[in-house]
């Protein structure tokens, strides 16, 4: 009986099947990484079969994919909402740094997403316009507030939109991303709310006085 208000339910929303499938495939991969990662398994958790996952996603490759496209949607969907173009070019490039900070503490799976990607040289985002075009945007937000602030002479130095967005990653991605080994070398806990607070203000403190240099 269970599995047949199952298969009905699968069939009268596909969109809430599909977004249980990425919610238990995240936590596969992000314990497991994308070679340990079994696509038995996580047809098993959402009571489903292999067949409807390739169904829907081609393969455990494509799965990922989406995976990950579904993971990078999140942060620039949260950007596109602050409204930074409302606000002066140094609180716009503060908030959108305090953002990418906050989302990286609170999305720990997310950096394991991507730190497990590297570890295959980004063999599957080489094959996705899709994720191209989703990070893209950033680079045009940046971009605005550079121009913004760089004509009215808040900002003094001239930068390039794609390195800033690569320092200000590094710096927030670095402390989620490394937290147990620095920890463990420096019995430090990075996740302390005391140590978070000074962190994150350092880090918009720095940028904002590089691009005031």
């Amino acid at each position: 009986m269970q599995l047949a208000q199952a298969r009905v339910a699968r069939k009268n929303d596909p969109d809430g099947t599909k977004e249980n499938i990425l919610q238990v495939a995240t936590e596969e991969f992000v314990d497991a990484g994308f070679s340990g990662a079994r696509v038995d398994a996580i047809a098993e958790k959402t009571k489903t079969s292999k067949r409807m996952l390739y169904y829907y996603f081609g393969s455990k490759e494509g799965l990922f994919l989406a995976v990950l496209d579904r993971a990078y949607a999140k942060i620039r969907a949260l950007e596109s909402r602050l409204r930074l173009e409302n606000l002066a070019p140094e609180e716009a490039m503060r908030s959108l740094i305090r953002n990418t900070f906050d989302h990286d503490d609170a999305n720990p799976d997310f950096v394991q997403l991507v730190s497990i990607e590297n570890i295959h040289r980004a063999e599957h985002l080489k094959n996705s316009d899709v994720l191209r075009r989703t990070n893209s945007g950033v680079i045009d937000i940046i971009s605005a507030i550079l121009k913004r602030g760089n004509d009215s002479g808040v900002f003094t130095r001239r930068v390039d939109p794609i390195d800033l967005h690569q320092m200000i990653s590094a710096a927030c991605f670095f402390r989620v991303s490394n937290r147990h080994t620095f920890g463990v070398i420096f019995n430090r806990d990075l996740m302390a709310r005391d140590l978070k607070v000074r962190h994150r203000d350092m880090i918009s403190d720095m940028i904002i006085a590089y691009l005031k240099s």
